[in-house]
């Protein structure tokens, strides 16, 4: 009992103290509840929705695409036909039965051409007002639609767009294009997370979407009282075989929460790995604030060694202090992390998906976790300070306070450091060697862990040789004062090391990334200029296949001297080796060989354009014993099966179009129907000599009125890529800040403290004659000189992790590494702006010290 009580009041008596670990431990506490209540709210947001909108059990075409799969690159959905519905109705347990139609692959824009549909991500979705769209909406506004030329929206792509009754909206869609006004507005009963919904009544849905009248894309099925859904399932498969896909509600549900499954647990486990990265940042603002509280206390812990206690006692007050840290830090963590949801919510409904606060989930396992990772790492953390604590022996209550250094354990310290660095360097530049991916990414991960593990270890050897280096280059022109505070940042290399290593982890991967994100636009820019001749490229940023009537508008641009189709087509390839695979064929015009330069390994690419021709790449060439003049069986999706000669076998020394398999155009179309030719994914285009300029200009008002779709050069091209590198990194970096926000609380707490512990010191120092202005000054380089000793660490370990990494990724492709070095260069100057801004608060404190009391502290 003595023993806690002991700690508490230790733990009050150091509140101010401790307050800046509290952060910490609450900020890092925070990022997980706060990823943890986010995905859990939209999960049962996802679930509300999709078992809103499934009927009791719904029957679709065994080809339908399922829930996470891209929509089909015919521009149909799969169908079935309206006499099924009535077969559905005369099966046992069949209280009601209806046809619906739904498609993904359309675009809406207004009157100006401006698109309408979804932007963040969720889909554009048209189809026919059923009963069933009763359970998940109701009209609020007008009247369902009635009849071609009528439409209605879901209300919240009315507010998003200023939508009214009356306005008139088109629909691009591949059978042309459907002008309708708004005659009704449909509210969800639920949360829409952001999909863009449209009615039409169901004939000009089959008409638009489908291409004719007759066909459905599902039946939804409603069973008669005490029928259950699985009951209902399994009559209708006696009713009609095993012809049809059918799905109860919840299987229906399930499906729709796996197709946003995958992209919630990529969002979820990234955001928790930078939690854990700001939670082993703070691991080191801990050590060092109970490690500089325990020299500090070094005569107390000695008293209270005299009078009785033991070390276990006294181990045991230092770490219970520590649970009452992690306790309070993580109590104000889970609360802040109810905040943070609510605030990625907004954030979320801002770029457009539609989360509402009313489905706010924080399950009871969420605050438990919390609070046992909060109170784990602070304990774990505090438990070299309590040891070291525990050794204090009686005889320093007659010392002066201050523990003296033990030579021996720094010795062993920078001896162990030294064989981690050497070890992780070693498993870099293996991986930079290796001739596989996989087998070089196990030792580039070795690497990384050991160098990181190895350069926190060995980072009061570091710090004595950096800071002198470092204050040379900024500190000496400040005079005596830049030397006291040069000084003052070597005299504990422990602390400085700890200190410095907790702004060296986020700085580190803020380099690592950069090179890599650099490298990988100098790879793929480096790869166009080699391998793209076409002048311009085509396509949508959703993925949509271009539709006719946009295709149309592109070949009648003036000033093109060709312009290539290119289509996906699936298919399952039969080897010489009597292996069957599912790939994909490239299904392009000839003049494609033109658009993008392949290097052949055997053969002429311009044969593989040929009647039923061919080309394979040299990696599926090697693994299946394929060579030129081969006759692979290609059995097409939806058609029939043909014998196609290889005529050519193309290098997969490449990133654009690797592993390609090509053929042409005309050989699709011989063996598939013309209703399952799928539409082109992508198009490119040559200019007329001497014209590039006109026929860009031509080419983009040929697609005025297709919005979805952008006319790129090779110019935008490149520069679209480097925006969408450029913003994954952008995310990235704001969600490393938070580790970085945990090391620069490090700096402050260490500063704070050792302003403590110099208490009689600068009481001596303002004695005989250095100034307030001087001593603040004095705290603020010190605070500058370990903040770069920091980023100096930091930026190389980086910088190294990048180079390996990009090394190993170039056996995918990444061929090219840059450096970049105005990137380096401005994180490096800004550690020094983070280092002034730590010390503030710690300096203006320092300054403000009585003279005598300073020096009357023991």
């Amino acid at each position: 009992m003595t023993v806690v009580k002991t700690s508490v009041r230790n733990f009050l008596a150091h509140k101010g103290r401790m307050a800046l670990s509290a952060v910490a431990v609450l900020l890092s506490v925070a990022f997980v509840s706060g990823t943890l209540v986010f995905t859990d709210t939209m999960n049962t947001t996802f679930d509300k929705l999709f078992a809103s909108t499934s009927s009791d059990v719904t029957v679709s075409p065994k080809g339908a695409a399922a829930a996470d799969e891209a929509p089909s690159q015919t521009g149909k959905p799969e169908s079935l036909p309206a006499s099924v519905v009535g077969r559905v109705e005369k099966s046992p347990g069949v209280k009601s039965a209806e046809g619906a139609v739904s498609s993904m692959s359309v675009t809406v824009v207004d009157t100006e051409n401006k698109n309408v549909g979804a932007t963040s991500g969720a889909p554009t979705i048209a189809g026919n007002w059923t009963d069933n769209d009763l359970r998940s909406m109701e009209i609020t506004s007008g009247h369902a639609p009635r009849g071609p030329t009528e439409v209605m929206v879901d209300a919240d792509t009315a507010d998003k767009h200023d939508l009214k009754l009356g306005d008139e909206l088109r629909t691009i869609v591949v059978t042309g294009d459907l002008k309708a006004k708004i005659v009704g507005i449909a509210t969800f009963k639920v949360t829409n997370p952001g999909a863009t919904i449209l009615y039409f009544d169901t004939e000009t849905a089959q008409r638009g979407l489908l291409g004719e009248t007759g066909l459905f894309t599902q039946i939804n099925v409603v069973a008669d009282d005490g029928v259950s859904d699985a009951r209902l399932k399994a009559d209708l498969a006696g009713s009609l075989g095993g012809t049809y896909k059918l799905q109860t509600q919840k299987e229906m549900a399930d499906a729709g929460r796996d197709s946003v499954g995958s992209f919630l647990d990529v969002m979820k486990y990234a955001m928790l790995g930078f939690a854990g990265i700001a939670f082993l940042v703070g691991i080191f603002l801990i050590v060092n604030t109970f490690s500089m509280l325990v020299a500090q206390r070094t005569r107390e812990i000695g008293l209270m060694r005299a009078i009785g206690s033991s070390r276990k006692q006294v181990n045991r007050s230092v770490l219970l202090e520590a649970v009452l840290l992690g306790v309070v830090g993580s109590i104000a963590g889970v609360a802040a992390g109810v905040g943070l949801a609510v605030g990625l919510m907004e954030l979320m409904s801002s770029m457009g998906m539609e989360l509402s606060t009313q489905d706010l989930t924080v399950k009871w396992t969420t605050p438990a976790i919390g609070l046992v990772l909060g109170v784990v790492v602070t304990v774990l953390a505090a438990y070299i300070p309590a040891r070291r604590a525990g050794k204090i022996s009686p005889m320093a209550a007659l010392r002066d306070a201050g523990t003296p250094a033990d030579g021996r354990a720094g010795r062993i310290r920078g001896t162990i450091g030294l064989i981690l660095t050497a070890g992780g360097v070693a498993a870099l530049l293996v991986s930079t060697r290796a001739e596989e991916a996989a087998e070089g990414s196990l030792f580039l991960g070795a690497g990384v862990v050991l160098t990181l593990i190895g350069f926190v270890v060995i980072g009061p050897l570091l710090a004595g040789f950096f800071v002198r280096i470092l204050s040379t280059v900024v500190l000496r022109g400040f005079g005596p004062v830049g030397r006291l505070a040069e000084r003052n940042a070597l005299r504990n290399p422990r602390r400085t090391g700890a200190t410095g290593a907790a702004l060296m982890i986020g700085l580190a991967l803020v380099a690592c990334l950069s090179v890599v994100g650099s490298s990988m636009v100098a790879s793929a820019t480096d790869e166009l200029d080699k391998t793209v001749g076409a002048d311009f490229i085509i396509q949508s940023d959703t993925g949509q296949p271009i539709v006719p009537q946009a295709q149309e508008a592109l070949e009648k641009a003036p000033g093109i001297a060709h312009v290539t189709e290119y289509k996906m087509v699936e298919a399952k390839l039969t080897t010489p080796d009597g292996k069957t695979v599912s790939e994909d064929l490239a299904a392009a015009d000839s003049t494609y060989a033109q658009d993008l330069r392949r290097e052949t390994v055997a053969g002429e690419l311009s044969a593989a354009y040929g009647k039923d021709s061919m080309s394979v790449g040299d990696t599926f060439a090697e693994e299946h014993g394929v060579k030129v003049g081969d006759e692979l069986t290609v059995a097409f999706k939806g058609g029939e099966s043909a014998k196609l000669k290889v005529a050519a076998i193309t290098s997969d020394d490449v990133s654009v179009d690797k592993g390609a398999k090509y053929t042409s155009i005309a050989t699709a179309e011989r063996y598939l129907p013309a209703e399952k030719v799928p539409k082109n994914v992508i198009m490119f285009a040559a200019a007329e000599d001497g014209k590039e300029k006109e026929a860009y200009a031509a080419l983009k008002d040929s697609l005025a009125a297709y919005p979805q779709y952008k006319v790129q050069d090779q110019t935008d091209f490149k520069q679209d890529l480097k925006d969408q590198i450029g913003q994954l990194l952008n995310i990235v970096y704001g969600l490393l800040g938070l580790a970085i926000i945990v090391a620069v609380l490090g700096v402050v707490n260490t500063l704070a403290l050792s302003v403590v512990e110099r208490t009689r010191e600068i009481g001596l120092l303002r004695a005989i004659g250095l100034s307030r202005r001087q001593l603040r000054r004095m705290i603020r380089l010190e605070s500058v000189v370990i903040a770069l000793f920091g980023a100096l660490l930091g930026l190389g370990l980086g910088m190294g992790w990048g180079t390996a990494a990009q090394k190993l990724l170039a056996l995918e492709g990444l061929g090219v590494l840059e450096i970049p070095w105005p990137t380096i260069i401005g994180v490096f100057v800004a550690s020094a702006f983070v280092g002034l801004f730590a010390a503030l608060v710690p300096a203006f404190r320092a300054g403000r010290m009585n003279v005598l009391n300073a020096i009357a502290t023991d």
